[in-house]
């Protein structure tokens, strides 16, 4: 199983955001360096199978360019587990009922995306391990998912997976 941890393209700054916090959407900016970090995940012919994504707006609307970019057919699936506040364990208790052989997205948002590769690579959250805003890494579990078990595939800045184009 790989497990691509996407995190989401850049928001509008909470204080120039007047609505409700899980309502911050993409800047338009925002949009463009995500639409281009996707761009080199084309070019890494990645076939996912499940699309998941935080129900907060800049999430959702990260996946929403994913799945137009690079998964058109593949339903969006809107996971609790990939809140910020989330348990890492709560996505791993998701992974464990999907194929062995699946390729799943998962976009959320920093500080519990990288606490969540922490905890799927050493067992535990590992201070200064985060993903950049539209960049991505790639875990792969060689068995059932469990904490300690994932191994490092790739872990990309935006910008490296621009390049990738």
């Amino acid at each position: 199983m790989e497990c691509i941890l996407f995190r989401h393209g850049t928001a509008v700054e909470r204080d120039e955001w007047d609505g409700e916090e899980s309502l911050r959407p993409l800047t338009a900016k925002g949009a463009e360096k995500t639409r281009d970090a996707v761009s080199g995940l084309l070019r890494m012919e990645l076939q996912p199978g499940y699309l998941w994504t935080s129900p907060l707006t800049r999430a959702f609307d990260t996946a929403k360019i994913i799945r137009q970019m690079l998964c058109p057919r593949l339903e969006l699936q809107v996971q609790e587990a990939l809140l910020p506040e989330a348990s890492p364990d709560k996505l791993l208790a998701l992974l464990v009922s999907l194929p062995s052989d699946a390729t799943v997205i998962c976009v959320g948002h920093e500080p519990h995306l990288g606490e969540t590769a922490g905890m799927f690579l050493f067992g535990k959250p590992v201070t200064g391990l985060s993903l950049k805003k539209a960049g991505a890494c790639c875990l792969r579990f060689r068995e059932t998912p469990k904490a300690c078990r994932a191994e490092l595939r790739w872990w990309l800045l935006p910008a490296q997976l621009r390049s990738l184009r």
